[in-house]
């Protein structure tokens, strides 16, 4: 993938195989790019939008023919919506990357009129840049060679080289979290995880790596992920990474702490989920994929604060061997946890992770998990869930959400939650017995393992995955985060 500004801001210029331009519902009069083409083409650009072929309503895309009047062979018009935010910019570029795809084009132009902000031409970009990805690498033969189309992103308008770069490193970030999450369990165990994730610190002088094993987590008495694992043959891992700012970099006073879940495949354990749709449970571990994309990402954009992640990796399987309705299992912190659903081993992994990122210098924490089908229910995929202990902070990542496109939508963690968590014999419950507010009190349960710092999570079961697809949601986000906490003073 090779995405760089544009040489040129006149689209009837440009050598490529397709010309991406925005267009606004309501289209309006035509300015800027689509004035531009209009004219070069005759008039037909008016034609369509005049015709109601072209109305800007969002993830719309017109093809239109050049027939050799500009270099160019074809011009994709693509609707943003009314009033896109940045989540809309970004699912315009992929509408136009799928199209362009399907048309066989590997050199894409995009081009925005100066109206178009920075911001919201850059979400189109890496929309453009990553809406076409898709995993290749276990089809027989060279499979249908659209994994990198379109390979190469000339992108003109409100941009600089240095935005046009970071497009780039974005991109790459998000299509390699989409990798870890779609590859097959059997093809990404928790092993294989971690020697990805070193495989992403060797690719940065700025980041480091530990991978602790089983006699690793057994001194520290990681009794959560410990619990878990111990169903599967085979062995966890919990992967620590650590970001330092290069030299001559002025670095901040805080250390933000990146958790993933990192559950290579889910079957439920002894609580077994339903067989229909198991398969999409190799992309539990998405909100680790993302973590570990993240750092990369962090790492070249040499952000100028701390960054700590740790991704605790294993499968929850059932076995003669594995956690059982009804057990009491002590995770790091000390607390001791009845287990009534082995179903909710997210939180059980999270709780250790959680505790070591604290307890290793991270000031403040973010999580992220797919963790509850409960949340899909409450907000749908549109918006990831965000639960938060400090308000500041809460409304920070909210905000850092909503500029990267990577939404989230602040929930309730109120103390009148906290009976949900109760249990008759330990000090929490890992689930409740009310059918209610299942994905609240989750949160809430994951907020006894974070040592008082500042935390959020983020319920991402809805947003990480679409289908048989994950999406790379949160590595713009935690990219994005990083840097703003790094200037926190």
């Amino acid at each position: 993938m090779d995405v760089t500004k544009s040489r040129t801001a006149d689209p009837t210029r440009i050598r490529a195989d397709v010309v991406v331009i925005p267009v606004a519902d309501p289209p309006g009069t035509l300015a800027g790019p689509l004035a531009a083409v209009d004219t070069a083409l005759g008039g037909l650009v008016s034609a369509v939008i005049k015709d109601g072929e072209v109305t800007g309503k969002a993830g719309q895309v017109r093809v239109l023919h050049s027939r050799g009047d500009i270099p160019a062979a074809r011009v994709l018009l693509v609707g943003v919506g009314a009033d896109p935010d940045r989540a809309a910019w970004s699912a315009a570029g992929a509408a136009a990357a799928r199209a362009a795809r399907d048309l066989g084009a590997t050199k894409a132009a995009l081009v925005a009129g100066d109206d178009v902000s920075a911001g919201d031409l850059r979400a189109m970009a890496e929309g453009l840049a990553t809406g076409a990805w898709r995993l290749q690498g276990f089809r027989s033969g060279k499979g249908d060679g659209t994994q990198g189309r379109p390979s190469q992103i000339a992108v003109a308008g409100n941009i600089t080289p240095k935005d046009a770069a970071r497009v780039q490193a974005t991109a790459q970030a998000i299509s390699l979290a989409r990798e870890l999450a779609e590859t097959p369990a059997n093809r990404m165990t928790p092993t294989i995880l971690a020697k990805r994730a070193e495989k992403v610190a060797a690719g940065s002088r700025n980041l480091s790596i530990e991978v602790l094993g089983p006699r690793e987590l057994t001194r520290l008495k990681a009794g959560g992920l410990l619990a878990v694992a111990q169903g599967s043959a085979e062995p966890p891992r919990m992967i620590v990474m650590r970001y330092t700012p290069p030299k001559g970099v002025k670095k901040g006073k805080e250390v933000l702490g990146l958790v993933g879940k990192g559950v290579t495949f889910d079957s439920g354990g002894i609580s077994i989920k339903p067989s229909a749709g198991m398969e999409e449970m190799k992309m539990d571990m998405a909100g680790g994929a993302a973590v570990i994309a993240a750092m990369g990402l962090i790492a070249e954009l040499e952000v100028p604060g701390e960054v700590l992640a740790v991704v605790p990796a294993t499968e929850n399987m059932p076995s003669s061997t594995a956690l059982k309705p009804s057990d009491v299992i002590t995770a790091m912190n000390g607390t001791t946890i009845e287990v009534t659903n082995t179903d909710a081993e997210g939180r059980l992994i999270l709780a250790d992770a959680l505790t070591y990122a604290a307890r290793k210098g991270a000031t403040r924490i973010v999580d992220m998990a797919t963790l509850t089908g409960a949340i899909i229910v409450a907000i749908g995929d549109v918006y990831a869930g965000l639960f938060g202990s400090d308000p500041a902070f809460t409304e920070l990542v909210r905000q850092v959400g909503d500029d990267t496109g990577d939404l989230c939508w602040h929930m309730p963690l109120h103390p009148g939650y906290d009976p949900l968590v109760k249990s008759a014999v330990a000090d929490l419950s890992n689930s409740a017995k009310k059918r209610q507010a299942g994905a609240v009190y989750a949160a809430r349960f994951l907020r006894d393992f974070t040592e008082g710092k500042p935390w959020c999570h983020l319920d991402v079961a809805g947003t990480a995955m679409n289908g048989d697809y994950a999406t790379g949601f949160g590595v713009r986000l935690a990219a994005e985060l990083a840097e703003r906490v790094a200037r926190l003073k």
